[in-house]
């Protein structure tokens, strides 16, 4: 993952944020790949990568997506030779784009319908700020992994730029006035609506689970969208909480 971590990726992600709502295949696609990138790096950082070849860096590998959402992650992943399984609580989002996805369950991060031990890599991608137990989704998808597999967990902190997703920066004046200010303004609430499908989570506590949970082994944390030479910023307490952005903890299941 380190060396795919330049500026210009940064700088394409940046890039790409704002057409989430108004060009989301596009928005969504990007993600996708770059996502099932970081998955097969860390799988290969980690050690366990099986041999394959050319084009398969994630072959016979069962990967489950926490919050897949409507079937982007999908085809990059079978691209990479992994069964893909996602879980998704809202069926309005499973269906939003319209894709044609096998393999999607309904159900809830915070209490997972899949077996103990089953999967290879369980991922969840800005997702943990929208649940109001991030931590309780956090201890889920380590029991769904297998001894040695990877769990993966990127978030987005609240305080940092992106907290408030469409609501912009107005989430510093406090989570309702800024779903007040939305309103306001657009005539119709935010599809992220703190309180309810928005939440306050911070970097520390993150640490804190990752480091004290006794159903992995941290393997890393870094922010997900910065170059290599600016993941110094997560050892930095407060700055972190703004300038980190969305951080990724990795952890082997024990």
């Amino acid at each position: 993952m380190a060396r795919r971590a330049s500026l210009g990726r940064s700088l394409g992600l940046l890039r790409s944020f704002p057409l989430e709502q108004s060009d989301p295949d596009a928005f969504y696609s990007g993600l996708a790949r770059d996502t099932v990138e970081l998955v097969a790096d860390l799988w290969a950082d980690a050690g366990d990568l099986a041999p394959a070849g050319p084009g398969a860096r994630l072959p016979g590998l069962t990967v489950l997506d926490v919050g897949g959402g409507p079937g982007y992650f999908s085809d990059a992943y079978a691209a990479e030779g992994a069964r893909y399984v996602s879980v998704e609580p809202d069926v309005g989002e499973m269906s939003a784009a319209g894709l044609d996805q096998a393999g999607s369950v309904r159900g809830s991060g915070m209490s997972l319908p899949i077996r103990s031990g089953s999967v290879d890599v369980c991922i969840s991608s800005n997702v943990a700020e929208h649940v109001p137990e991030p931590w309780t989704m956090a201890e889920e998808m380590c029991r769904v992994t297998r001894p040695g597999g990877l769990v993966v967990v990127s978030y987005t902190l609240w305080y940092g730029p992106f907290g408030g997703h469409e609501m912009g920066v107005t989430h510093y004046l406090g989570g309702h006035r800024a779903r007040r200010l939305y309103e306001r303004r657009h005539g119709r609430p935010p599809k992220n609506v703190y309180g309810e499908s928005l939440f306050r989570v911070g970097c520390a506590e993150g640490l804190e689970w990752a480091r004290g949970t006794g159903s992995g082994d941290l393997l890393a944390a870094f922010p997900r969208y910065h170059p290599r030479w600016a993941w110094w910023l997560v050892r930095v307490p407060v700055v972190r909480e703004v300038l980190v952005s969305n951080l990724v903890v990795v952890l082997r299941a024990r």
